[in-house]
């Protein structure tokens, strides 16, 4: 039986959460200091109708402040414009996108929050079941192996063989590579490869916090086709509800379709160009001169970075000072890469 255990490492200026499925971590939630709570998930407001766009049944809203959301509506309820209601975001923005909206109800006045969505640790409760809560160092760890694997397009198969993930504008693209993985009998050995394929694969998307079209390329040919739609409809049970899977097709592809709620972990840490965010560097750089202030109570710690890394860091350091103490500091060097991250005790 599949046994699931939640981590809550809370850091200064983010807070990661991880659930872990059979020891492998299987979400990785991230929420930050500035984050526009309006925007994050199961936050519940009041909009107001900006504009229609009929021909997609779509609604554009105003949050206030600038913020945005869209709401896909039905003939029979479609909203105002200029009228106020109530929603719920059920998706959150993604890189070009626009937050997804369900609307509640009628609403009153001007545009604001009303509920904030839960927090990381509400959420690990849910996903958890029920599971013991692990804070503190153990934490840490474990959220830091869920980026580095969050971050990863190829992953091993169990047995031999690769899973490679990679998203697209219009679709992710999951290619199953037998590479390694040996055995006697090719039919059974690709067999095993495509049904192990399809449980990592459902872990690691949700990992990765990916929705939308998916397009599984399986190894082999001649496939058992209801084995592995049933094998896909259990991997994939822990995202309904919205899930879509559709059968094996004749190129040996099977696709289908996962609902989106969360902003892609690859989009929240890394820039368009796949590199690691600024933010995110100095992220890495803060909990490692917190581990180093909690090492050495009496030192004064100097962190050398890149300057783009040292401004995103600044008011993180400042964040540090009030828990710590003000004996931290960054130090910006121009000639140092981007992903060297140093720190160094007076």
């Amino acid at each position: 039986m599949s046994e699931r255990r939640i981590y809550l490492d809370v850091g200064i200026g983010e807070t990661r959460g991880v659930v872990t499925l059979d020891g492998r971590p299987e979400r990785l939630l991230i929420h930050r200091h500035d984050d526009d709570p309006r925007l994050l998930l199961g936050a519940r407001l009041v909009a107001r109708v900006a504009s229609l766009e009929p021909t997609l049944a779509t609604a554009f809203l105003d949050l206030g402040a600038g913020a945005e959301a869209i709401l896909p509506f039905k003939p029979d309820a479609k909203p105002v414009r200029g009228q106020a209601i109530e929603i719920e975001i059920r998706g959150e923005p993604r890189r070009g996108k626009l937050a997804i909206a369900r609307m509640i109800g009628a609403g009153e006045g001007a545009p604001r929050l009303l509920t904030p969505g839960p927090d990381v640790a509400a959420d690990l409760a849910v996903l958890g079941h029920g599971a013991a809560l692990v804070e503190g160092r153990a934490a840490r760890d474990v959220a830091d192996e869920a980026e580095a694997e969050a971050l990863d397009v190829i992953h091993p198969l169990p047995g031999g063989g690769e899973l490679a993930i990679e998203p697209t504008r219009a679709l992710t693209a999951i290619d199953v590579d037998l590479s390694d993985r040996k055995g006697g009998d090719a039919k059974r050995v690709t067999r095993q490869a495509n049904l192990a394929a399809l449980g990592m694969a459902a872990r690691l998307l949700r990992l990765k916090g990916l929705g939308g079209i998916m397009v599984i390329d399986l190894v082999g040919r001649g496939h058992d086709g209801n084995a592995l739609l049933a094998a896909a409809r259990a991997a994939f049970g822990p995202d309904n509800p919205g899930v879509a899977i559709g059968p094996v097709g004749r190129f040996g592809t099977m696709e289908l379709s996962l609902p989106r709620r969360t902003q892609p972990v690859l989009e929240r840490l890394c820039r368009p160009d796949g590199a690691l965010s600024d933010r995110t560097l100095a992220q890495r750089l803060i909990r490692r001169l917190q581990s180093e202030g909690a090492a050495q109570p009496g030192a004064r710690l100097t962190a050398t970075c890149a300057p783009d890394v040292a401004r995103a860091a600044a008011p993180l350091i400042d964040l540090l000072t009030a828990r710590m103490g003000a004996r931290f500091s960054v130090t910006a060097d121009p000639a140092a890469p981007r992903d060297k991250l140093q720190v160094s005790a007076a």
